[in-house]
């Protein structure tokens, strides 16, 4: 048992499904991840919430957006805002991920931007993204937040040679229509300056990109936000939710807190009864890693990994991997599609035969640490920060479909502008709410099985 989970009285639940299940915590213990396992003491935090109490502001889910939006509620507006958490602190995607930063939000890519908005409105939506990387190496640089970043870029790596005009015409895209430093690199470059990938036909950099310590950069928010006076309390998941005369009545375990406004940051964890407005919103999609053991020299020397930087390959079903600061490799990659198959081990045989692919050396490594995370992807694949027009005073920021490591920090900036009543950019992210799929939802998962067939197909043929 690490550090963290020490007084916590129940035992993690590796098939929770948040389709299907009718809670979440309290008590439980967190993910087995290496980020987990590595973050040291846990830091403080303010405890369950023990009694009824009335508040401002009210942030439900305490990960990178929950703990952003309460940092800068006090930063910037003078909020002290109260967080509620169902489990231990940033229990869900922020301690599940791969600790990779990317100038992006969401699914889409610029040039499909360009397909849905027009040139102009993905020129805003660009600047933005470029603002949100400025914050985030800002957050960065706080000493409260030490969380081992690795800047040097993003490498997309082709995985097959079919794919590199697609590669070269976004490239040239990103140059020439966002003025954005990208280039492409051959398979000679690559394995020269960045890593011998067997699987490589030459990959697209992006200057912008940064791997962290997952973990640390949560509990560096914790710090950071607690420090400018919110206070975050664990164990305290929302059980029921009314609205009676303006004022919010969250009940948790421990007492109700009544607030003025709610700000809702839960990514993929929230069961699908927290509150009706949210309710089939989003498409809970899982996502694997795995941690080798420390690597020899001979084997870093074979797989020549040079960056502590993000890579990842060209698969719609992607593979996110890179070198940890301690040699050992991380990989992660999309796996099942019910909590109740998320065990399976044919998933993590799927993610072992991928490191033998890639780095036929490592063909049989052995792994330290396997986890599985839920991923909060949107119906249209991009992510909303906005208010809920008929909720007064309610307010959320989800679905960033795996990229929202460096996103969350300016989303949960934004989101707090929005709970203080100042304006936010006119881009489509803020304008509208996440599209509702209502009672088509679950059944999507029938959809989800075919099409993640399909595109193992596409992926993997030649």
């Amino acid at each position: 048992m690490n550090a963290l989970d020490r007084h916590r009285p129940v035992p993690f639940d590796p098939l929770y499904d948040p389709m299907t299940a009718r809670s979440l915590g309290p008590g439980s213990a967190y993910a087995p991840t290496y980020w987990i396992g590595t973050a040291g003491p846990a830091p403080a935090d303010d405890g369950p919430v023990t009694r009824d109490m009335d508040v401002d502001v009210a942030v439900i889910g305490s990960g990178y957006t929950g703990l952003s939006t309460a940092l800068h509620l006090a930063r910037e507006h003078g909020i002290r805002a109260t967080v509620l958490e169902a489990n231990g602190v940033a229990y869900g995607c922020s301690t599940r991920n791969g600790g990779q930063a990317q100038i992006s939000a969401g699914r889409l890519k610029r040039s499909q931007w360009i397909e849905r908005w027009g040139l102009d409105v993905a020129r805003g939506m660009h600047g933005e993204m470029v603002e949100a990387f400025a914050l985030f190496r800002g957050l960065l640089r706080d000493p409260a937040i030490d969380c081992e970043p690795q800047d040097g870029g993003h490498y997309y790596i082709a995985h097959k040679a079919g794919v590199l005009p697609a590669l070269e015409k976004e490239a040239a895209l990103l140059r020439e229509r966002f003025g954005y430093d990208a280039r492409m690199l051959s398979r000679e470059e690559l394995f020269r300056t960045a890593v011998r990938d067997a699987e490589a036909h030459g990959a697209l950099w992006e200057a912008d990109g940064v791997a962290i310590h997952a973990a640390k950069l949560a509990f560096g928010y914790l710090r950071a936000a607690r420090g400018l006076g919110a206070t975050v309390h664990p164990d305290s998941p929302v059980q029921g939710w009314e609205l009676k005369g303006g004022v919010h009545h969250l009940r948790t375990p421990g007492g109700t807190v009544r607030a003025r406004r709610v700000a809702v940051a839960t990514a993929a964890y929230a069961t699908r009864s927290l509150h009706g407005r949210l309710r089939d919103r989003l498409m809970p999609i899982l996502s694997n890693s795995v941690v080798t053991r420390v690597l020899t020299p001979a084997e870093l020397e074979a797989v020549g990994i040079r960056t502590g930087s993000p890579l990842t390959d060209t698969r719609t079903l992607r593979h996110y991997y890179r070198l940890l600061p301690d040699n050992r490799l991380q990989i992660g990659s999309r796996a099942a599609i019910t909590g109740r198959d998320a065990a399976n081990p044919a998933h993590l045989d799927a993610l072992r035969a991928a490191i033998g692919r890639k780095f036929p050396t490592l063909r049989g490594v052995e792994l330290d640490y396997s986890w599985w995370g839920w991923v909060d992807v949107s119906h249209d694949m991009m992510p909303r920060i906005t208010a809920v027009p008929d909720v007064p005073g309610m307010f959320y920021a989800l679905g960033y479909g795996g990229n929202g490591v460096m996103y969350s920090a300016m989303a949960g900036r934004r989101l707090a502008q929005l709970v203080a009543g100042e304006a936010v950019p006119r881009l489509p992210i803020f304008q509208t709410e996440l599209p509702h799929e209502g009672w088509k939802t679950p059944f999507r998962r029938l959809g989800q099985w075919g099409l993640y067939h399909l595109y193992h197909y596409r992926d993997e043929r030649g």
